[in-house]
C-alpha cells in the first residue's frame, strides 16, 4: 500500500509524515489525583500500573522532562511531546498547570502537548489561557486533548463508575475544536457485556465528533481494582490470547476512518500489578503481528466507513 494510505495510520506514521522524523512522548505527573476517586473511582483504574519506569512522582515536572528526554535519546529519538497522562492533569490549579505547559513549550525539541483528561474536566477558562500560551510559543506547536470516554454506551459507563455520560464527551470535543485544539478519544475494547456491534457503535459515535486521534487498548485486570474482584468471581472475561484480540481488531479497524491517527492498540502495565491477561509479549511484537494479519487478510483501517455525500 502507498505510504500516504497505510493499512494502519499509527502515531509513528503520522509523526514522520508531519515532522519528517520520529517523535516520542514524555509522561508528566503533576501530582493531582483524579477527582473521580472521591466518587469511588473507575472500576478498572490503577494509576501506578501505567506509570512509565523512568517517571518518578517525587521529581518536579522539570526533572521529569530531563529524565524522560534521556530515556528517549537512548532510543535515538530527539523530539518529543509533553504528555500529561497521569491521573487528571486538568484537575490541577490553572496557574500551575499552565506554568508547566509554558515551561515545556519553550524547549525547541518539544513539538507540542498531549493532554489526557476526563470529558467532564475541560473548562473554557483553561482553554482560553492555554490557547494564548500556545500562540506565544509555537510556529505553531501542536496540542492534542485525549478524552477518556472508554465506551459510548451509558450502561457501560455506569458499570465502570465513570460518573459522566457520552454527552460530556461530545460537548467537550465541540468546545476543544472551537478553540482550535486537536481532539482524541481513549477507548477500551472488551468491556464487560459489550458485543462487537456495541464496540462498532462506540467507534461510529466517537468518530462522528470530528476527532483526529484514537488511543485504544484491550481490557486488563489490575491488582487492587473492583474489576479484579469481578474477575476472581468469574463475572467477567478477558482476551485469553493475543489471537482473540487480533480477531476483534480485524473486525473493528475497518470502521475507524483512515485519517484518524491510532496512537495505541495494546495496553502496557507493570507485570507485578497485572492480573490478566498475561500474554508476556512485547508491544512491538504484537503490533508487528497485527500488521502481518491485516496484510494476509486484506484488512485496512477505514474501509467500512460510509461517507455521507
Amino acid at each position: 500500500m502507498s505510504t500516504d494510505r497505510p493499512r494502519l495510520r499509527t502515531f509513528s506514521h503520522t509523526c514522520r509524515q508531519r515532522f519528517g522524523q520520529p517523535v516520542g512522548k514524555i509522561a508528566i505527573d503533576l501530582g493531582y489525583p483524579c477527582p473521580n476517586r472521591e466518587k469511588g473511582g473507575c472500576i478498572f483504574c490503577s494509576a501506578p500500573a501505567f506509570t512509565p519506569g523512568y517517571l518518578r512522582k517525587t521529581d518536579d515536572p522539570g526533572k521529569q522532562i530531563i529524565r524522560g528526554r534521556k530515556n528517549l535519546l537512548r532510543q535515538g529519538v530527539k523530539k518529543y511531546f509533553g504528555y500529561f497522562q497521569q491521573e487528571t492533569p486538568t484537575a490541577a490549579p490553572n496557574d500551575y498547570f499552565l506554568s508547566i505547559c509554558s515551561l515545556i513549550l519553550q524547549d525547541p525539541d518539544c513539538m507540542g502537548l498531549i493532554i489526557s483528561t476526563r470529558p467532564d474536566a475541560v473548562e473554557e477558562e483553561l482553554l482560553t489561557l492555554l490557547s494564548r500560551i500556545l500562540i506565544e510559543n509555537r510556529k505553531r506547536k501542536n496540542c492534542l486533548f485525549e478524552l477518556g470516554i472508554q465506551s459510548a454506551h451509558e450502561k457501560t459507563l455506569a458499570l465502570l463508575n465513570r460518573n459522566h455520560g457520552f454527552s460530556d464527551f461530545r460537548n467537550s470535543a465541540e468546545l476543544l475544536q472551537k478553540y482550535g485544539f486537536e481532539t482524541g478519544a481513549h477507548l477500551i475494547f472488551g468491556l464487560p457485556g459489550e458485543t462487537v456491534e456495541d464496540m462498532q457503535a462506540t467507534i461510529k459515535m466517537v468518530c462522528s465528533t470530528k476527532i483526529s486521534a484514537l488511543k485504544i487498548h484491550h481490557l486488563q485486570v489490575l491488582q487492587g481494582t473492583v474489576l479484579q474482584r469481578m474477575y476472581q468471581n468469574r463475572q467477567i472475561d478477558v482476551f485469553a490470547t493475543p489471537e482473540d484480540y487480533f480477531r476483534l481488531l480485524l473486525q473493528l479497524l475497518p470502521h475507524i476512518p483512515s485519517d484518524i491517527t491510532i496512537h495505541r492498540l495494546f495496553a502496557t502495565s507493570h507485570p507485578e500489578l497485572l492480573v490478566a491477561p498475561k500474554w508476556n509479549i512485547l508491544t512491538h511484537i504484537l503490533s508487528r503481528k497485527l500488521l502481518e494479519l491485516m496484510e494476509e487478510n486484506a484488512v485496512s483501517q477505514g474501509t467500512e466507513v460510509k461517507i455521507n455525500l
